[in-house]
């Protein structure tokens, strides 16, 4: 059966296997207690969690789909070593596998997707022990935009049938929908959702000027996006450069396929092409519907935008 869905379904299905499979390494690393942390620059870390998850991602998809271009947070983590064979998934979510393809994505070949991976989203949370903050996100990109994303919480902890389970991973499909959770309405006060850790004047100017009830700082673009999903918050408000392409390419896929929209502070969307940039220069703007989201960008000062097109 799986070989006469369309690509696309398949690399979707395929991907919340791999997510699932990516965040018991995660789990298992912190266990283990020996984090390896390796510091990459200002406020950016990495972990042996980072390292082996992305190993674990790339060499599964690589596997089922050799033609792919696959850009990973993680610079080649030890591609030299060998992968433990139970990191290469080759299993596929069957549930996912009988979704109606969307007409213009059933014609999609190897050579025209970009995946875009963040092996472990809030790596600063993960090492100060924010779990639930954690996300591995997985984007599936065609001609630039996002179309399809997974974005799986290895520490969400659910009590089904008085069985303790952990972990669940989130999908989007564009013009299906999304699934793994159940989508809520926005609260009914602004409540405003942004950094934890990546704060600076600009950011703080942006979140002023929104007049909320409310400002949750969390960490993770991934987890900040599932707030808005979830009716936890009503808007994502991030006036900076902090972010990257694999940071917002599977939440953008999501929030997307679920009737929300993510853009730059100017309302532009990103594209995520091969050769694009990595860095989200003009920060985040994100909301679960149209209206909060034109609202939000209204109330950005024309003079921070100069200020950040300037960076």
């Amino acid at each position: 059966m799986a070989s006469t869905v369309p690509l696309i379904v398949r690399l979707l299905a395929s991907s919340v296997s791999v997510a699932n499979r990516a965040g018991k390494i995660i789990r298992d690393v912190m266990s283990k207690g020996e984090l390896g942390i390796v510091e990459k620059g200002k406020d950016d870390l990495q972990t042996e969690a980072d390292r082996s998850a992305q190993r674990c991602i790339i060499a599964s998809l690589s596997a089922q789909f050799p033609k792919l271009n696959i850009i990973g947070e993680e610079d080649n983590p030890d591609t030299e070593d060998e992968i433990p064979s139970d990191w290469i998934v080759i299993d596929t979510d069957k549930d996912i596998l009988t979704i109606q393809c969307p007409s213009n994505l059933q014609g999609v070949k190897e050579e025209d997707i970009v995946v875009w991976v963040d092996p472990l989203d809030g790596t600063s949370e993960y090492t100060q022990g924010f779990l639930e903050h954690v996300t591995v996100l997985i984007g599936i990109a065609v001609n630039e935009k996002p179309v399809a994303g997974v974005i799986h919480q290895p520490y969400y902890k659910t009590l089904i049938g008085g069985q303790k389970n952990i972990g669940r991973t989130i999908w989007g499909l564009q013009e299906v929908g999304v699934g793994g959770f159940t989508p809520a309405p926005p609260p009914d006060s602004l409540v405003i959702t942004t950094t934890r850790s990546h704060s600076n004047p600009m950011v703080e100017k942006a979140l002023q000027v929104m007049n909320a009830n409310q400002i949750l700082r969390v960490g993770g673009a991934g987890y900040k996006v599932l707030q808005l999903l979830e009716g936890v918050a009503s808007i994502y408000v991030f006036a900076s450069g902090g972010c990257k392409k694999w940071d917002t390419c599977a939440p953008e896929a999501v929030l997307s396929a679920a009737g929300g929209k993510l853009t730059d502070i100017f309302g532009n969307y990103y594209k995520y092409g091969p050769s694009e940039s990595r860095p989200n220069k003009t920060g985040v703007l994100a909301a679960v519907n149209n209206d909060l989201h034109s609202y939000a960008l209204s109330r950005i000062p024309e003079e921070l935008k100069n200020t950040l097109s300037k960076k």
